[in-house]
């Protein structure tokens, strides 16, 4: 039985229109998105905005996060760094505020051997705390494959990857070569996850459409292919600003489209287009009136 399964939200992380953390609108989000039936939050992942924020500011994202959910739901929390040091001590950091698991990547900023891939995940794996190993070869160089998940999932506590590749056919390789769970990674790839045997999905244009993913990916689930494919025709479209360079300023406005606004991202992120705007609102309202 999956420890984790279904719908995971990557959040956002809201701000003030002068770049200040909104940590009250974070905690009303992720009422909302419980309310929608979602089935875990991500806080401090890839669309959350790290890398801009400081230590202390991201520490109080993920104890909002976790406050908040008052453990209606799972949290599992990103753990990007560097240094394999800094992982740990923000898994610590997880742990000590009891979520649910966490998010680690391979060595990022370096191209590592297998062998320091492995020493990486078998150091976090020490703090004791459940990890999904996030497979992001496009953006970070480094491949989880099959054979390597195989290896690294030897440590106790890696129980699953979220995986982002964007090879579908990932999905069987992994659950015929390990015991790990697996997260359909890029939104757009969804309903094809799901129908492969993923259990789970981490999701980030459901930040905006909550109730939309949680249908389709349990539908595919269930295997109701017509009914899943009449659904992904609307919101395809969408999901592949999520494999976007400009994905957390497209999924930001999605949310304001949503009426759920949580403000601009921070610099070096800057606004979009005009023209990108009209794209995503012209999509956005198709897929919700074709919805209704």
């Amino acid at each position: 039985m999956e420890k984790f399964e279904g719908v995971y939200i990557s959040l956002v992380t809201p701000m003030t229109k002068d770049y200040k953390v909104d940590y009250k609108r974070l905690s009303e989000i992720c009422e909302w998105l419980i309310g929608k039936g979602v089935d875990g939050l991500i806080p401090a992942g890839p669309l959350g905005e790290y890398a801009t924020l400081s230590n202390e500011e991201r520490r109080k994202v993920v104890e909002t996060v976790i406050k908040a959910s008052k453990r209606r739901v799972s949290v599992i929390v990103g753990t990007g760094a560097s240094a394999t040091r800094d992982v740990i001590d923000w898994a610590k950091h997880a742990k000590s505020n009891e979520a649910d698991g966490i998010l680690a990547l391979p060595p990022v900023n370096y191209k590592p051997l297998e062998n320091e891939v492995i020493t990486h995940f078998e150091a976090i794996s020490e703090v004791g705390i459940p990890i999904i190993a996030f497979n992001n070869p496009r953006d970070f160089g480094v491949d989880l494959s099959p054979d390597l998940l195989a290896k690294i999932s030897e440590s106790e506590n890696i129980v699953g990857v979220k995986e982002f590749s964007g090879d579908i056919r990932r999905v069987q390789e992994i659950l015929e070569k390990t015991n790990l769970e697996v997260f359909v990674g890029v939104d757009d790839l969804a309903m094809e996850g799901a129908l492969c045997g993923a259990s789970g999905w981490t999701s980030g244009v459901s930040n905006a459409l909550p109730e939309e993913g949680i249908k389709l990916f349990q539908l595919a689930k269930e295997r109701r292919f017509e009914e899943a494919s009449i659904l992904y025709r609307d919101l395809v479209k969408l999901f592949h600003y999520d494999a976007n360079p400009q994905l957390i300023q497209s999924i930001k406005y999605m949310m304001e489209l949503a009426g759920q606004p949580v403000g601009p991202t921070r610099p070096p992120r800057l606004a979009l287009t005009n023209k990108a705007y009209k794209e995503i609102e012209h999509h956005f309202n198709k897929a919700i009136n074709t919805e209704a």
